[in-house]
């Protein structure tokens, strides 16, 4: 592209924290009207980098331009006044206000010094139309489900018209439908001028939609290419420094025991339909479905988050008595939720208390803990799962997306659980750390484990499952065995329960 055609110029960007250098020398140009994916492992900068151009961070060394002009944003309002909009990862959204007061939160309008309720509704319903998210804007967003929330953070940023878009992870939830939708968009805004920094870890997405990709490494620009010049598995070795294997492991060694865990007429709350199904002891069973179709109820219920209607849960043939966590817990049921930040961890404690959480009997005598015992458990966690943290006492708050979710899955290996249920195990993690999720997936089945993964992403559960079941508008739709497996008949299953009725009759506008 022609210089004129630079939106934003980064020359020599450096930015330090306490014993880390997030970025080096960073010399990047982005293009107005381009997608430009930028990838990297967790930790590599990228998160760095657009908090920068956001003003949330400032840097060390270097400049930016933008639109031809030195840009140093020293806060975010900088940044949004300057037509540069993010939507991160982490959502941002006000519990307890409804979905129009968020997406207008900023402006919201007004008549006669009050607020234009009949506007905003109005407004914000153009919004939620454009993103194809049918829900009413008046619902509280405390009642979302996390891929609705994503979607509201995208109608909000694109209600205020910027001239620069940055999504972090957009797709992290969202199923095929959704993802589509949010092509058609992104193809639309660029159309119209505005430029899109994309960040993902989803490699497949960086030639749907991208103009070019730029790998960033340990705070380093590795390379910037056009996507037409460059293949998947170079783009994996720029930001591993090393070839991989087969990305999703399939091990078809690991032997598959008796059933151990069974499901009998579940019905989660909210809904009327009995769910049934059973894990075999070394068996991973993958659960698909469309965000909202009961795969995160049910598996909510099973755990004893939220109350089921009714319903029998079994391990060894033996009926459990769930009604809380601890009592699933103590039975040997884990749950990882899809929301690590908010269910799965305590973002201000160290690695220590979040990796004993489950099992503070066994670092603990007549109610005192014995620290040193926890410490040297999380010391082993550290190095057995490869978590990258400065020691076992840092706030989990200051660690990377993967590493997050490793101390998540040391806190369920401590407590040696016997059924695992994963509830989107690799959203927002980079493709290094979802080897090593995988690794011990199947480690875990070849110890007899009985495992759940619940994805919204349809070639991790293809590579990884002995077995699909589906989901669909609250109930089981079909079940898959690995040599039936096939995308299509996936999706068919996923849909199925809002095409029709089971009498011919339309369902679609069921949820």
């Amino acid at each position: 592209m022609m210089e004129s055609q630079k939106i934003i110029e980064i020359k020599n960007l450096t930015k330090h924290f306490p014993g880390v250098t997030a970025l080096s020398n960073i010399n990047l140009d982005i293009h107005q009207g381009e997608v430009h994916i930028l990838v990297g492992e967790n930790g590599a900068g990228k998160s760095s980098l657009i908090k920068i151009l956001c003003g949330i961070y400032q840097s060390d060394a270097g400049e930016i331009r933008y639109d031809g002009i030195e840009y140093a944003p020293q806060k975010t309002q900088d940044a949004i006044q300057a037509g540069i909009r993010v939507v991160y990862q982490e959502l941002n959204l006000l519990s307890y206000l409804s979905v129009a007061e968020n997406i207008f939160f900023e402006r919201l309008p007004s008549r006669a010094g009050l607020v234009d309720t009949l506007k905003l509704h109005r407004e914000s319903q153009k919004m939620l139309d454009q993103v194809g998210l049918k829900i009413s804007p008046k619902t509280p967003v405390y009642q979302l489900g996390i891929a609705q929330m994503q979607l509201v953070e995208i109608a909000k940023a694109l209600s205020a018209e910027s001239k620069v878009l940055i999504l972090d992870e957009p797709t992290a939830t969202l199923t095929t439908r959704e993802i589509d939708r949010l092509f058609e968009i992104i193809r639309h805004l660029k159309q119209n001028g505005v430029t899109i920094i994309y960040i993902s870890h989803r490699l497949q997405e960086i030639f749907e939609i991208g103009d070019r990709v730029t790998v960033l490494r340990n705070g380093l620009k590795v390379d910037t290419r056009a996507t037409g010049d460059v293949t998947i598995p170079e783009i994996v070795k720029m930001m591993v420094g090393r070839e991989m294997e087969s990305e999703y492991l399939y091990q078809e060694n690991v032997k598959v025991g008796a059933e151990i865990f069974q499901i009998q007429d579940l019905v989660p709350q909210d809904t009327d339909h009995p769910i049934s199904f059973s894990v075999r002891a070394g068996e991973i069973l993958g659960v698909a479905g469309l965000v909202g179709s009961g795969r995160t109820e049910t598996m909510r219920a099973i755990f004893g988050a939220d109350p089921k209607v009714s319903g029998k849960v079994l391990l060894d043939g033996k009926e459990l008595r769930i009604k809380q966590p601890k009592d699933a817990v103590d039975s040997g049921i884990c749950l990882l939720t899809e929301d690590r930040k908010e269910q799965g961890l305590i973002l201000d404690m160290p690695c220590t208390v979040n990796t004993s959480l489950a099992n503070l009997q066994d670092v603990s005598r007549s109610g005192l803990m014995n620290f040193g015992k926890e410490e040297q458990v999380t010391d082993r966690y550290i190095e057995e799962l490869d978590i990258k943290t400065p020691s076992a006492n840092k706030w989990v708050r200051f660690l990377s997306g993967g590493n997050q979710q490793k101390i998540v899955l040391a806190k369920w290996l401590y407590r040696n659980a016997r059924v695992l249920m994963f509830d989107e195990p690799t959203r927002g993690i980079d493709v290094g750390a979802k080897y090593e999720i995988y690794t011990l997936l199947w480690k875990l089945a070849g110890l007899g484990k009985a495992i759940i993964v619940v994805s919204s992403d349809l070639p991790e559960l293809l590579g990884i499952s002995h077995r699909i079941i589906v989901f669909s508008n609250g109930k089981i739709s079909g079940e898959l065995m690995r040599d039936e497996f096939d995308q299509e008949k996936v999706l068919s299953l996923a849909y199925q329960e809002y095409i029709t009725d089971g009498n011919g009759n339309d369902d679609a506008g069921k949820s």
